[in-house]
């Protein structure tokens, strides 16, 4: 026996350094999941128990196996694709609205004096406080949906990039002006690098705020999306598909927050750099 080791043990008994480091590494990766892990055992334990009838509590077995059948059948798919539609769609237009406007207000005195009051009363409301006017403009139709969307979108973008811009440093535009750069090559060479990270910032912010908005919007008035697929689950006291939509919205979001995140990180690599 080789009992080289200062212990006194085989040499194949010390413990792999390697090896500890890859469990520590995979411990930390799981770690995030043993809150969620903690809640399902407590959910299944309280099933189990009997704390409330089966048609309120349903069995985290019973969602998941009807997550798999709504998904074999393509049902799942559609209603995740209708939302997905209307949020891309009123979160390009929104956002497109909120970063012209936030430019504008940031660069012009004037349009700031003008706009900046209506604006700010306006951003106190509710999005979902709209809803019952679009109702009545736009019907219930993927309009109706889109424009909420785009609403919720607008004005945490609006607001990070007029605060973005007015916190460049003066020196940036003397400089600029001193070089007379036109308007596109100020927006572009100068104030662009100086915001992305606040914009991106009110970028995740909207996309949060408008993704909760229209799973609301399609609570209330829609014919598809995962709001609908909930409030039909709802009517028919279907809890096991009301809460396959809560999972699954969840998800979504966490996903749409994550991208941003990660793309927050590689535009403001430079940075570190």
């Amino acid at each position: 026996m080789n009992t080289d080791d200062p212990l006194g043990l085989p040499r194949h008994a010390a413990p792999s350094r390697s090896g500890l480091a890859v469990t520590l590494a995979l411990g930390a990766k799981l770690a995030p999941c043993l809150p969620i892990l903690l809640i399902v055992a407590l959910w299944q334990l309280a099933f189990t128990l009997k704390l409330w009838p089966p048609q309120v509590l349903v069995a985290p077995t019973v969602i998941w196996e009807t997550l798999m059948e709504m998904t074999r059948s393509g049902e799942m798919q559609r209603h995740v694709g209708a939302s997905l539609y209307r949020l891309g769609l009123g979160f390009f237009w929104g956002a497109a609205a909120g970063l012209t406007l936030g430019i504008a207000m940031a660069l012009s005195r004037l349009f700031n004096r003008l706009f900046a009051p209506t604006f700010q009363v306006f951003r106190q409301v509710p999005v979902i406080a709209f809803i019952p006017l679009l109702i009545l403009f736009f019907d219930v139709e993927d309009s109706f949906k889109i424009v909420v969307v785009a609403a919720a979108t607008f004005f945490p973008i609006a607001l990070a990039t007029s605060d973005a811009i007015q916190a460049v440093p003066r020196s940036h535009f003397e400089v600029a002006s001193l070089y007379r750069m036109p308007l596109g090559a100020l927006i572009g060479r100068v104030i662009l690098p100086a915001t992305v990270p606040s914009v991106l910032t009110g970028i995740r912010l909207g996309l949060t705020r408008a993704w909760l908005s229209l799973v609301a919007a399609e609570l209330l008035a829609a014919d598809s999306g995962l709001g609908q697929m909930m409030e039909m689950g709802r009517q028919m006291f279907r809890i096991d598909v009301v809460m396959a939509g809560v999972i699954v919205t969840g998800l979504i979001g966490f996903t749409l927050d994550r991208s941003v995140i990660a793309a927050e990180t590689r535009f403001t690599r430079w940075k570190t750099a």
